[in-house]
């Protein structure tokens, strides 16, 4: 008779694979994915290597799900922030700063999901993020622009070009821990320069406190 599992050992199974996947987050968290190796897992789960291994057979393919995860639930929180906001200034705005303020309250986390080298696998993955955050600004810029609150633009090249900066922008102030309040209001005055959708009201910065 062919063995087949309970339903009670499938959600221990499921169980203890979350509880892994937890553990690992919790050291890219605290030293990014080069801190993640299945020895440092096995001791911070308190499980053995083999238990590792029965779950993720190698290293990349651990790493490639804690990006899939971490980053699944960054976009899920941008995306769901632009709920509460109907004009595409608005959006906007609430997209970066979601974006950048979620980086400063976990910067090793961000830095290791926007710019550490890592493995193929995981640069996989890294594609998929910038382009799952790339659609959403392009939905948001392209309703702002039928709605002719913003120029004629192409909203899939504006959206990428966003997506790029953001990443790029945010990777030398989380690197020398610099990252505060006032890089996130640069951001968003810059996406919002970017598209056409410029705050008239917004105070300006001057030379000294942008360099």
């Amino acid at each position: 008779m062919a063995y087949r599992e309970t339903v009670k050992i499938r959600d221990r199974k499921a169980a203890q694979r979350e509880a892994l996947l937890a553990a690992a987050e919790g050291l890219v968290r605290e030293g990014g994915f080069a801190a993640l190796t299945i020895q440092a897992l096995s001791a911070r789960a308190g499980v053995g290597v083999g238990t590792v291994y029965r779950y993720f057979r190698a290293k990349d393919t651990l790493a490639a799900e804690v990006f899939r995860l971490a980053t699944e639930r960054e976009v899920a929180a941008v995306a769901e922030a632009l709920q509460h906001q109907t004009d595409a200034a608005a959006k906007l705005e609430q997209a970066a700063s979601r974006f950048a303020r979620r980086a400063l309250r976990a910067p090793r986390l961000a830095w290791a999901l926007i710019a550490e080298p890592v493995d193929p696998a995981v640069d996989t993955e890294r594609l998929r993020y910038r382009a799952a955050y790339a659609a959403l600004f392009e939905q948001m810029i392209e309703a702002g622009v039928r709605a002719g609150e913003l120029p004629l633009q192409s909203p899939t090249l504006s959206a990428a070009a966003l997506v790029g900066a953001l990443a790029e922008a945010l990777v030398g102030p989380l690197a020398d821990h610099q990252a505060d309040e006032h890089v996130v209001q640069q951001l968003i005055r810059f996406c919002l320069r970017a598209v056409g959708a410029a705050d008239p009201t917004a105070p300006e910065v001057s030379h000294e406190q942008v360099c």
